[in-house]
């Protein structure tokens, strides 16, 4: 008999995994994990405008003052810090790639032209970086195993409360990493970041259009997953 299973993108509107949306940084000083989750965008600022300090420090930047830079990182570090372990929830390489994200950055600061707040610029870079990281082990990944029973098990929860945050993105993690680089890309940022549409275009550089089809090829590929295990997934 088959099983009717939770659509992934329903379990927004039912607060489960889908709207655990973490921002994450690795402690200096204890090197623990923090999680926490929001229903909307959380910390992450949603200024549209852009920082005159951020401006100031540009441009001592390139001006060759590393205090400056230093600066911008302790700004943006939780920011690209919690993009990119959706990317990757191993501490040593989440660090590199944090790393890569801020010396890419560095090394094309000339072209921030300063139309949009720098955290939307480093966003983008942080989906570039994260996405050439999963194209690069694609070939050489060994799967992770992800569990049907624990998808259900969690999705049986009647209230988000008795959800454990680290415990539904870890499964929502493994669930994803069953689907080639380009899929992971488009369901991370449209339904882990909470990306719209034009905010996804414009951090792959996809058109809208693109998208839309990546998203709903992507969503396709996760439903055969289910029809495999002789369960239904309704999208």
């Amino acid at each position: 008999m088959m099983t009717i299973c939770q659509n992934p993108v329903a379990l927004i509107d039912r607060g489960y995994i889908w709207q655990l949306r973490m921002q994450v940084m690795l402690s200096q000083l204890s090197g623990k994990l923090v999680n926490f989750f929001a229903a909307a965008k959380g910390a992450e600022s949603s200024s549209s405008t852009v920082s005159i300090d951020d401006l100031r420090d540009i441009e001592l930047s390139l001006k060759g003052d590393s205090h400056a830079y230093r600066r911008i990182i302790e700004r943006y570090q939780q920011h690209v810090g919690g993009i990119l372990w959706k990317f990757s929830r191993n501490a040593g390489t989440h660090e590199e790639l944090v790393q890569d994200v801020f010396v890419e950055a560095y090394l094309s600061l000339r072209t921030y032209k300063a139309k949009a707040p720098l955290s939307h610029w480093f966003a983008r870079i942080a989906a570039r970086v994260g996405y050439h990281y999963w194209k690069h082990n694609e070939h050489k990944r060994e799967t992770e195993h992800f569990s049907f029973e624990e998808w259900d098990r969690l999705a049986e929860k009647e209230k988000v409360e008795e959800v454990d945050p680290s415990e539904a993105a870890q499964l929502l993690h493994k669930l994803l990493a069953q689907l080639p680089a380009r899929d992971r890309l488009v369901l991370t940022l449209r339904y882990m970041e909470g990306c719209s549409v034009e905010e996804t275009a414009e951090r792959t550089g996809w058109s809208r259009s693109m998208v839309k089809v990546q998203s709903w090829r992507a969503k396709g590929k996760l439903k055969k997953l289910f029809l495999r295990e002789g369960r239904e997934l309704k999208l």
